[in-house]
């Protein structure tokens, strides 16, 4: 059982769910990242996407699209944010995860890279450019290293949903919305059709992103699933604030947390 896992049937057992927060490595630069995710770790995260930078981040809405390009033009690359994730590794054991783009995978070398994952702590990885019928580019490393590449669904996975959900493992990445990430006001989507479905086939627990940006928001998406995903509105403080944004993020955790405790 890795990290992922424990803490899922951890917060099962307490009849809580998840709340996974996300930051883009190096944004504003990697000392505050670190600072950050120990922060969120401390004022309720249960687990913890760091964003890779890259160059054409295609699924991020512009927030998270700045955020990177901020951290780009920081120096920001794979290899120190592997420094800091040993950094952070010395002060917590809770789960973090990777979430990057494909390309970032194949230049740094894809046994190299989730070696590396391996080695250093990270949990599992999200690739929002992989399609899942494309998984087998990283299932064999993935599967080696004990590494999860986390798969996503979406409303319009329609009839691939059954496919999706019934092989994936750590847990399912639902994507709220059609489109890309960012702060919502609203969700069209039928979420007791779409999560009917997903709970029929679900193999691991599923968690809701994309959107969600405040703790009423939060409430009413974690009673669909075992946990809601943040990331657009965390960036937004940290666009903000810069390197003064901890203590802002950390009480906006902590009312996330408790709006879905």
């Amino acid at each position: 059982m890795n990290r992922i896992d424990k803490c899922f049937e951890d917060l099962k057992n307490q009849g809580k769910k998840a709340l996974i927060t996300f930051v883009t490595a190096g944004d504003p630069d990697l000392e505050t990242t670190e600072r950050l995710v120990l922060e969120m770790f401390d004022k309720g995260a249960d687990i913890i996407e760091l964003g890779i930078p890259f160059s054409d981040p295609i699924a991020e809405g512009v927030t998270i699209q700045k955020a990177s390009l901020r951290s780009l033009n920081n120096g920001t690359n794979l290899t120190k944010v592997f420094d800091t994730v040993k950094r952070i590794r010395e002060k917590t054991d809770k789960p973090l995860l990777f979430m990057m783009y494909l390309n970032t995978i194949y230049v740094y070398g894809t046994e190299r890279f989730f070696n590396e994952c391996k080695e250093y702590g990270i949990d599992g990885v999200i690739i929002p450019d992989m399609p899942y019928e494309e998984r087998d580019e990283v299932l064999e490393y993935s599967e080696k290293s004990g590494v999860v590449n986390i798969n996503l669904v979406a409303p319009t996975s329609h009839g691939r949903i059954k496919e999706i959900a019934s092989h994936s493992k750590g847990f399912l990445y639902c994507v709220s919305s059609t489109g890309v990430t960012g702060t919502r006001s609203s969700f069209s989507t039928n979420f007791d059709e779409f999560f009917g479905t997903i709970n029929k086939y679900a193999s691991c627990p599923c968690a809701v992103g994309f959107g969600i940006s405040n703790p009423d928001q939060a409430r009413k998406m974690s009673s669909y699933c075992d946990g809601v995903i943040v990331g657009s509105a965390v960036v937004k403080l940290i666009e903000k604030s810069g390197r003064d944004s901890v203590p802002e993020v950390g009480a906006f955790v902590k009312s996330l947390k408790d709006g879905i405790s």
